[in-house]
């Protein structure tokens, strides 16, 4: 039987998750064996022009990372869909949109102007900005454009699987590859980790107290925490109680509280919303001035709360 062919692709991404494809090392030839990789332009050869020439739906899978940041993300996007029977979205920035997605926060104007004229370490007297058209006559290049916004995939074409994490383990890479190239399809907008939260499986949840009382919420470098205890216990804050579990606890294990990369668990209507709320409950005074204190021990909640999910919460279209 014809191998079922597979495609990669990157939008506004670090690099992270297509490395996480590398990082199966050996077990990549497990895959090898049971697909064709027809495009993975960070990887080989291919064209945008190889995929056009296909039939629709040619494509078995296409896992695509990173936000929709650009026009040409959209238009690739659109087209790895037309061509694909299933999309998963590969790591944080295309299930929630990312790091990246905090520029929402800002008109892209205005990020321009930072990035090019206004930042610490640039030198531009003349203020030059990047033009969308490039060269001259039959040189003439389009360059791509940004978009209004930063979008998660799904907000930008129609997505079957999620795969968690910035980036995703390579083990669960690996995984939610060979269950959708299996018989056993998992059911439609599956995503391919655990549903608890990551402090279901969390090796330092024995040590959690039954109460947690925070009166400041430290930050890491202010202190030696001890590398046995649950991180909120010690008044540093683990997102762990509002993130789905499925990450190996790699942060947890490296002695870091967790950051939210694999996202809320199922059924939750804003992960930020979500993770203020059980932060709140650990504060349990109801002075005022001391609440205030506590609050701005936390010096960037926006970045907390909604670091890899901004353009997928319910403030995606009210935060500009």
């Amino acid at each position: 039987m014809e191998k079922p062919k597979i495609a990669l692709y990157w939008c506004s991404s670090c690099g992270g998750c297509d490395a996480s494809v590398i990082d199966i090392a050996e077990g990549i030839l497990e895959i090898a064996s049971n697909i064709d990789i027809v495009f993975w332009p960070i990887a080989m050869d291919f064209k945008y022009d190889d995929i056009e020439k296909m039939r629709d739906g040619e494509i078995y899978l296409s896992l695509i990372n990173g936000s929709i940041q650009m026009d040409e993300h959209a238009r690739i996007a659109r087209l790895l869909r037309q061509k694909s029977r299933f999309i998963a979205a590969h790591g944080s920035c295309a299930h929630l949109g990312g790091i990246f997605g905090l520029a929402n926060l800002y008109d892209t104007a205005d990020i321009l102007k930072h990035i090019y004229i206004k930042g610490i370490s640039v030198k531009n007297q003349d203020s030059i900005q990047p033009n969308l058209i490039a060269g001259e006559d039959e040189q003439q290049l389009i360059l791509p454009a940004f978009l209004d916004s930063v979008k998660p995939l799904n907000n930008m074409i129609g997505v079957d699987y999620y795969i968690p994490g910035c980036p995703p383990t390579p083990e669960l890479v690996k995984s939610g590859i060979l269950r959708i190239i299996s018989e056993d399809i998992p059911p439609h907008g599956t995503v391919l980790t655990e549903k608890k939260a990551l402090c279901d499986t969390c090796a330092r949840k024995d040590s959690q107290p039954d109460k947690i009382h925070i009166d400041e919420f430290k930050r890491l470098f202010e202190f030696q925490w001890d590398e046995s205890l649950c991180f909120l216990a010690q008044g540093l804050i683990c997102l762990g109680p509002a993130t789905r579990g499925g990450c190996l606890s790699r942060c947890i294990n490296a002695n870091m509280p967790c950051r939210g990369c694999f996202g809320p668990t199922d059924n939750t209507a804003d992960y930020g919303a979500k993770t203020l709320s059980f932060l709140a409950s650990l504060v349990q005074s109801r002075d005022k001035d001391e609440m205030e204190k506590i609050a701005d021990s936390i010096p960037d909640i926006a970045g907390l709360l909604y670091r890899y999910c901004l353009p997928s919460s319910l403030l995606k279209d009210i935060i500009k």
